[in-house]
């Protein structure tokens, strides 16, 4: 019986390179990073400004269907795609987002790849890494403690407490700080307002670190945040309570890219981390446009399915940084499509061609979809070992009746030499030429406009509904120049619908927007939709309660 090794297990063994070999294979002086031991380092600077004039690479896109309890693999393509592209001759660069703290302790674990197509240190990625996300938090909060100060020395700025809409954060599921009551207790502690938590993930702070393309950008962008608003209805920002230089500071570090590698030895950026379900779900701009310029190719995800992070990676990220995908990669599983087609958990170990075929219906949406932004695509069927060849068949002949490809990919075992193939098809793809990217809608579009045009042509719904309030509130932020804003829709990544339980393809539903909220200084606008939480809860039997020290001192339980 052949015994699998855990993810853990395969990255605990690796045989790493220092940091400083990795930095130069991709022409990175020793001088110009700045090592966190071993095997990571933060990337200067003044080296990032210096490659600005030099040529792009070609970006590359991985996404995947909709995600289902089966697993997708998303990241571990990611990762092995940027092993087998190496592995083909050509000099490539994989940039991925950092794990947060509150899924790796909750349920869907950790963001660092699998099997032996993994970035690593694992367990730092996957923990507290460089700081990154502590330094956030911290600024983001720092700010929420200087509103509450300027309101209690006074309130200058004449602050109305009820339309305070900055929140504190924390990168932790916790159900419990969603809603609370802040400065309780009596005069010494201020003046009792209604608040709550977000998970930093969902943060300002953390999408304008991944969108800002220097520091000085990034204080622009902190004195651009919107904290609340006067009794004239007029905004504060965070420049007016003079927080964003302070800001700036603890953030400085955490502007800079991470160097990691894979466990065959290749450069890896891992940098930023915002949610694609209630955030825009793409790495930092900083990371990709740096990558570009000293690769050959360039391998990125976005979150979730393709209509939360790409569609978001196209209209946000590409539309504020001036990026041009040469092509995108869209990974499907056999047991995602049985189990979009119907098929319950503990069945999917059964062969079932009928459900592969019913569930695909999931990836000919993303398919097209991701086509409307004029980016050519592949499919790469991630495999497991219960697929049989009448089920990958049948996945193969739908996206060749699509119009693609569809390459079976065994990196997750076999490590770049598994995914050969799907790298030789890539760079035909890329180098075709037959991409004209463009976002999904004009910078023009009213907002609810933009917000409908998502809802019918990504997610396939009849319409967009909203109350009365969030179209006024629009409205309002339209006249106060803010219309030409993208739009962040924050829904369940479990269906096109914002019922998390409606899976496969469906057509004609309405989608809710309950809650909007102005992202001025990272430049969108956040459509609330459906349930969806922007402050996560722990499930009944959390990843924590499993997740241990062993007698070495090593960790456990992680995956």
């Amino acid at each position: 019986m052949t015994v699998v090794k855990s993810d853990i297990e395969i990255a605990r063994h690796a045989a790493k390179k220092p940091v400083v070999e990795i930095g130069a294979k991709i022409g990175i002086p020793p001088e110009h990073l700045a090592p966190y031991g071993y095997d990571k380092a933060k990337l200067s600077a003044e080296f990032i400004r210096s490659k600005r004039g030099d040529r792009n690479g070609k970006l590359i896109l991985v996404t995947a269907v909709s995600p289902t309890p089966a697993g997708e693999g998303k990241t571990t393509t990611t990762v092995g795609l940027g092993d087998g592209l190496n592995r083909v001759g050509k000099k490539a660069i994989v940039c991925i987002r950092e794990a947060s703290l509150g899924p790796c302790f909750g349920t869907k674990g950790g963001a660092a790849g699998g099997g032996y197509a993994q970035v690593i240190p694992m367990e730092d990625i996957n923990l507290h890494f460089t700081g990154d996300f502590h330094a956030i938090t911290a600024a983001h909060n720092l700010l929420a403690a200087m509103i509450d100060n300027h309101v209690y020395w006074g309130n200058e700025l004449n602050l109305d407490t009820r339309r305070i809409t900055w929140r504190r954060v924390m990168d932790m599921n916790d159900r419990a700080l969603r809603d609370i009551a802040t400065s309780l207790g009596g005069v010494a502690n201020g003046f009792p307002r209604e608040s709550g938590f977000d998970i930093t993930v969902a943060s300002e702070v953390m999408a304008i670190l991944c969108l800002a393309t220097d520091l000085a950008d990034l204080e622009q962008r902190l004195g651009e945040i919107i904290i609340g608003y006067r009794f004239n209805k007029t905004p504060v920002y965070a420049r007016d309570l003079q927080a964003d230089k302070a800001m700036a500071v603890l953030l400085k570090d955490a502007m800079q890219p991470n160097l990691v590698q894979t466990l065959e030895n290749n450069p890896a950026f891992v940098h930023g981390g915002p949610f694609a379900n209630i955030a825009h779900g793409c790495n930092s701009v900083v990371a990709t446009t740096t990558a570009l310029k000293l690769a050959d190719y360039v391998v990125t995800e976005a979150g979730f399915g393709a209509d939360l992070g790409a569609e978001k990676f196209f209209d946000i990220k590409c539309r504020k940084a001036g990026l041009k995908p040469a092509a995108a990669v869209i990974v499907a599983t056999v047991r995602a499509m049985k189990m979009h087609g119907g098929i319950a958990r503990e069945d999917l170990g059964r062969e079932n061609i009928s459900a592969v075929k019913a569930g695909c219906a999931n990836l000919g949406r993303h398919m097209e979809n991701v086509r409307q932004f004029g980016v050519p695509v592949v499919v790469a069927i991630n495999h497991f070992t219960a697929d049989t060849q009448g089920e990958i068949d049948a996945l193969k002949a739908f996206v060749a009746a699509h119009g693609a490809e569809a390459v079976l990919c065994r990196h997750w075992a076999e490590g770049s030499a598994g995914i050969e193939e799907l790298a030789h098809k890539v760079v035909a793809l890329a180098e075709s030429g037959s991409g004209q990217f463009s976002p999904l809608y004009e910078d023009e579009l009213p907002l609810f406009d933009k917000i409908e045009t998502i809802v019918k042509r990504i997610y396939r719904g009849a319409e967009a509904d909203a109350d009365s309030s969030v179209r006024d509130q629009l409205r309002q932020w339209e006249d106060a120049g803010y219309g030409n804003l993208p739009v962040c829709m924050a829904k369940t990544q479990y269906s096109f619908s914002t019922n998390p339980h409606l899976r496969g393809a469906p057509v004609n539903h309405v989608v809710h927007v309950r809650e909007v909220r102005l992202a001025a200084g990272a430049g969108f606008v956040v459509a609330i939709c459906g349930e969806i939480m922007t402050m996560p809860g722990l499930p009944k039997s959390p990843s924590a309660e499993r997740i241990h020290l062993n007698e070495d001192g090593l960790i456990e339980g992680l995956f």
